[in-house]
């Protein structure tokens, strides 16, 4: 009996001290736990800013060069040392036809973006109510030019260009761009349409209007987030173009892409005035989406990544 009591007892006795040790265990394995934690945010930030850093390399290592004096500018090893100068910007605007670029592609990003937008929104609209096979083989069309080669397009463009006389005029490379680029906008502004419901439509018939006229007065105001991301699709798109202005130009109708790999291979002042032209070319892409980001974030979280 004594030894089964004892027995009893001793058992009891070793229960608590058992969980008191997990306990223990469990406790001391906590504060690693939370280092773990709160050491990945920071690793993840450190290999984010090293990717971001590797990526704005080349343009950092322009924006060095060509604040450069000329001298220095492509020494080898590189000088990190010097007195900033703005004598490439100077040159740039000085020596050359640079404003005149600007306004060429200026000129022809808006009349590409506007004619697009003007074509694409009627075709994705009937495109997007009309759904069938006839839809749905029209949008495969669509979806085959934009894959062709820009050959396909620029070259019979070169042709009619120059029998008709406005070759190396921003009417022929306005006109270029817009047939590349159409089959894009027209799958981009179709997916905006889908996701109106259709009684937007039969509400504006009830009270009247026609099917164009509901497309103009009542869909068209409700599609201004999708219709703006559409445009800043198609304005960088034609903003940074260079295959089709190689073709179709030749200096009165020359874009600032076209400029820039035209300069290349020069003296090296030529190529600090380049690097400068590169630059003012970046900044400004990078102003223009800064100032759309709002309407081309919600534009997208509406449709438009489909």
């Amino acid at each position: 009996m004594t030894s089964t009591a004892e027995r009893t007892v001793r058992d009891r006795s070793r229960i608590p001290q058992r969980r008191g040790v997990s306990r223990r265990r469990v406790t001391s394995r906590q504060p690693s736990v939370r280092r773990r934690r709160s050491a990945t945010p920071i690793l993840g930030g450190i290999f984010l800013a090293g990717v971001c850093l590797a990526m704005l390399a080349p343009f950092l290592w322009t924006i060095l060069s060509v604040t450069k004096p000329t001298n220095v500018a492509f020494v080898s090893p590189p000088v990190l040392t010097y007195e900033p100068t703005m004598d490439a910007f100077v040159d740039l605007w000085q020596a050359t036809n640079f404003y005149q670029y600007v306004l060429n592609t200026f000129g022809v990003a808006v009349i590409s973006t506007i004619v697009a937008l003007v074509i694409g929104l009627p075709a994705a609209y009937a495109l997007a109510r009309a759904p069938g096979y006839v839809s749905a083989i029209l949008l495969i069309i669509a979806l085959v030019f934009r894959a062709l080669p820009r050959l396909a397009v620029v070259l019979p463009m070169y042709e009619l260009s120059r029998q008709f006389g406005i070759h190396d005029t921003t009417l022929a490379l306005s006109a270029a761009l817009v047939a590349i680029n159409q089959p894009f906008s027209i799958w981009l502004l179709r997916n905006f349409f889908v996701k109106l419901p259709e009684e937007v439509d039969e509400a504006a018939m009830i009270d009247g209007c026609s099917r164009f006229q509901a497309l103009r007065r009542v869909i068209i105001p409700m599609m201004g987030p999708g219709i703006l991301t559409a445009g800043v699709f198609m304005f960088l798109f034609a903003f940074q173009e260079y295959l089709t202005p190689l073709i179709l130009t030749d200096n009165q109708a020359m874009t600032v892409p076209l400029f820039i790999a035209s300069q290349l291979g020069q003296t090296l002042p030529m190529l600090q005035q380049v690097g400068a032209a590169s630059i003012l070319l970046t900044l400004l892409v990078v102003l223009f989406a800064f100032i759309a980001q709002k309407y081309l974030v919600s534009g997208l979280s509406d449709g438009a990544g489909k």
